[in-house]
């Protein structure tokens, strides 16, 4: 009978980890963990946006809010007078409420024209019409121009005493007047230049068209749907996203024009304040009165009610914009 026998191995015991090794296993560990988040090379990248948001956007944000509440006048230093600057803007300032009134009156009567003459333009332009590329782009150019000040001379003569308006009144005998000198008129003058630069919200507009489901239509057709019944119920609803966007976008657009009013009114706001945008009214005191502390309360009032009109419309878009799901 043959005996094996086994020699039991026994393990010695790991030896103790010196500090130099504790430190080694850490750093590895450090430059894997880098090399899966990229390290600080996505940080890098990310620079200028950063130091553009906050040396450009969150500084200078704060430091107006901090101005708003001194008497500041760029030759001296800021003097704190805590809440006056909003006081004497709500309680002891007529020109702020007629810059207020231009200004709701402005946003309310060019905004919607705007954009329901822009949704109009889109559905014709929406057609496989020969040339369609050039009529698309004849009527986004003034918009191209924008605010410019060229344009804005240019509608100065337009709707003057003997500007072209009051010409083309006169082919059919209508004594024509200075529209712009009038302070019945002279803010419609503005509406009819923010109207007219439809362009941007159009090609919007013509970009949700192309998206809607064709099939739809084809149907509503076969049912017996007319033009009418198929734009307000088929068209309207599913571009309900697109209008509510541009709607946004041109709100927060009219309640900042400056340009118009300014090149217009001669950079006076006039006749009787009626051309006073809340925007020029605010250049006016900081730049041309030197108030700068008053006007930064008024940018602030500015931003807070262009905040309360947007956070409304996404409350109430709730309930008439619709969405796939």
């Amino acid at each position: 009978m043959t005996t094996t026998e086994t020699d039991e191995v026994v393990k010695e015991p790991p030896a103790p980890e010196t500090p130099s090794d504790l430190r080694e296993r850490e750093r590895m560990r450090r430059r894997s963990a880098r090399r899966r988040g990229g390290g600080w090379w996505p940080f890098l990248f990310l620079a200028p946006w950063f130091i553009g948001l906050f040396g450009l956007t969150i500084y200078p944000m704060l430091d107006s809010l901090y101005l708003s509440f001194t008497d500041f006048d760029l030759l001296t230093s800021p003097k704190w007078i805590g809440t006056e600057n909003y006081s004497t803007m709500f309680n002891k300032d007529p020109v702020f409420w007629d810059s207020v009134h231009a200004t709701l009156l402005y946003v309310a009567v060019s905004v919607p024209l705007k954009l329901g003459l822009a949704l109009g333009v889109a559905i014709l332009l929406n057609r496989p019409l020969k040339g369609i590329g050039l009529y698309r782009a004849a009527f986004y150019l003034p918009s191209l121009l924008g605010g410019a000040v060229a344009v804005a001379i240019v509608w100065r003569q337009v709707f003057g005493g003997d500007g072209l308006f009051n010409d083309f009144l006169g082919w059919f005998g209508i004594k024509g007047q200075d529209w712009i000198s009038s302070p019945d008129t002279s803010i419609y003058t503005l509406v009819l230049l923010a109207v007219w630069q439809f362009g941007t919200p159009m090609v919007i507009f013509l970009a949700g068209l192309k998206q809607l489901p064709k099939d739809v239509y084809e149907a509503a057709a076969i049912d017996g749907a007319g033009t009418l019944t198929r734009f307000f119920r088929i068209t309207l609803p599913l571009l309900t996203p697109i209008v509510f966007f541009n709607v946004i976008l041109q709100i927060i657009d009219a309640f900042k024009t400056f340009t118009p009013a300014y090149v217009v009114s001669n950079g006076t706001g006039g006749p009787l304040n009626s051309t006073m945008l809340y925007s020029l009214y605010l250049y006016k005191k900081g730049f041309a009165d030197l108030q700068m502390g008053y006007a930064s309360a008024l940018a602030w009032v500015l931003f807070l009610v262009i905040a309360g009109f947007t956070a409304i419309n996404f409350i109430a878009s709730r309930y008439w914009v619709h969405y796939d799901d």
